[in-house]
């Protein structure tokens, strides 16, 4: 099944669009590294899915600023549409602001056609209208990349990335302690860190387990010599 969603120098085949693309296999991992979040070493990418809330997300710009990093957002048009001030004041801050889709639906349950790709259309609009910014990074979610998202893309100047290591922040069971400690346990120098500022779509309050996990991942980067900044700043390349 591998060898039919691997695209090698072309576009997979559209009778397929509809399959992801396995990223969590090692296989692909090693054939697709910069598709995984794999930038330049001594770096970190630090970003965040489902955004922007009005009732976390001002935390975490907050807390950004007093630590002093810069963060690529990863944000849904729907949430974008309900509080339209807050791409902006990313990019105020500094930040990156991406697209994550129109709402956090698999985009393995979508029709053939163009609804994937309208969603992404729709989703890098209202955030470029918002913050002035044209986003250029694109994460599907739940990771399940389809050949509709590389269609859709492409074409639209996106590029994919997805990530190294997690905090498995949308548990409601999650701590600051175990969101860093499953961060840690993934590549961490060199990788893409994926943390939720939002709990639109995981366990109500559970951001809070992330925001206090922060200064301790910020920290934990800088005592082994490692910047932390946005996906921009990571050296990937298409």
């Amino acid at each position: 099944m591998l060898g039919k969603l691997l695209l090698f120098g072309g576009l997979a085949s559209a009778a397929v669009q509809a399959a992801p693309l396995a990223t969590f296999l090692p296989t692909t991992k090693r054939l697709f590294p910069t598709l995984n979040g794999k930038g330049r070493p001594g770096h970190v990418a630090l970003t965040f899915d489902d955004g922007p809330d009005e009732q976390s997300t001002p935390r975490f710009l907050a807390l950004l600023e007093q630590l002093d990093v810069q963060a690529t957002f990863f944000l849904l048009g729907q949430m974008c549409e309900r509080y339209p001030s807050l791409a902006r004041q990313m990019v105020d801050g500094g930040h990156e602001v991406a697209v994550h889709s129109w709402d956090h639906r698999n985009h393995l349950r979508n029709p053939p056609g163009r609804r994937t790709a309208e969603q992404l259309e729709r989703t890098a609009e209202i955030i470029e209208a918002q913050s002035g910014v044209r986003p250029v990074w694109f994460r599907p979610p739940y990771g399940a990349l389809t050949t509709a998202d590389v269609v859709a893309a492409r074409a639209l100047g996106l590029q994919t990335v997805l990530w190294t290591a997690w905090g498995q922040d949308w548990q409601r069971t999650c701590t600051p302690a175990s969101v860093l400690r499953e961060v840690t346990a993934g590549v961490v120098d060199g990788g893409t860190v994926l943390l939720h500022d939002s709990d639109c779509t995981s366990e109500p309050g559970s951001w809070r387990a992330t925001l206090g996990a922060l200064p301790m991942l910020v920290d934990w980067c800088r005592e082994r010599g490692l910047d932390v900044g946005t996906v921009g700043a990571h050296g990937l390349t298409a």
